[in-house]
């Protein structure tokens, strides 16, 4: 005997499908409006924020990771297609910009961006 799926649970799986997409488009507009609020920094913001984060700043490792939010994002849709949603490869790469801004030696000369 072959199972079959009735019409409707085909349209109700159809319409959850679909409401789920929904929903992950809207948090990725969400959440790309809310990190384009988050000002870009120059150069020697950057490097002011590498010292203070030397000394253990915690809000200063917090600014660095913020203004380089966009980055993660830039980098992830470049990914896009590969088997995971754009929210997972932004999940992803925030969490290497977290371990990025740890180990971000300012002192070599390299832009954060270019190191990250």
């Amino acid at each position: 005997m072959i199972w079959q799926t009735e019409p409707e649970e085909d349209v109700e799986k159809a319409t959850s499908d679909e409401y789920i997409k929904d929903i992950a488009d809207d948090s990725v507009r969400l959440y790309l409006r809310e990190i384009g609020k988050i000002p870009l920094i120059t150069g020697e913001e950057e490097v002011a924020l590498a010292k203070r984060i030397e000394k253990g700043d915690k809000a200063a490792k917090d600014a660095l990771a913020e203004a380089n939010l966009r980055l993660v994002v830039s980098i992830a849709k470049k990914y896009i297609g590969r088997g995971l949603d754009l929210l997972d490869l932004i999940e992803e790469g925030n969490t290497g910009l977290l371990r990025a801004v740890e180990k971000f030696d300012y002192t070599r000369g390299f832009k954060f961006s270019t190191y990250a």
